[in-house]
C-alpha cells in the first residue's frame, strides 16, 4: 500500500519536472512504463506502447526520443509523459544506468 502523491510525484517518490507532468500520479501524463517497451535504435530511444502501459495509452503508439533528450529517472525505472494527447511524448525518462 502507498500513501497518496501529490502533483508531479512518480509512484516511487521522486518528482517529475513541473514542464513534464501535469496532474498527478492517478490523472497526470507521466507513469513509469514497462521496460519491455524501450529499445536503443538508430541513434536514440523507441518506445512502443499498448493499452495498459500508460493511463492515457488508449492504442498501439510508436515513440522516438533521440540520445540526449532522455531525462536521467530517479527509481531505475522508464517513465515517459505524454502531453497533449497520448501521441506526443512530453518527456522520457532512462535509469541512469542506461544513459
Amino acid at each position: 500500500m502507498t500513501a497518496p502523491a501529490s502533483a508531479h510525484r512518480a509512484a516511487s517518490g521522486w518528482n517529475y519536472p513541473p514542464a513534464c507532468c501535469h496532474g498527478d500520479i492517478e490523472h497526470g501524463e507521466c507513469q513509469a512504463i514497462p521496460e519491455k517497451s524501450v529499445k536503443e535504435n538508430g541513434g536514440g530511444w523507441s518506445i512502443v506502447l499498448e493499452p495498459g502501459d500508460h493511463r492515457k495509452v488508449t492504442h498501439h503508439n510508436r515513440y522516438f526520443v533521440p540520445y540526449g533528450s532522455e531525462i536521467p529517472s530517479s527509481d531505475g525505472n522508464y517513465h515517459i509523459c505524454l502531453h497533449p494527447t497520448e501521441e506526443h511524448e512530453n518527456c522520457f525518462f532512462v535509469p541512469p544506468g542506461e544513459m
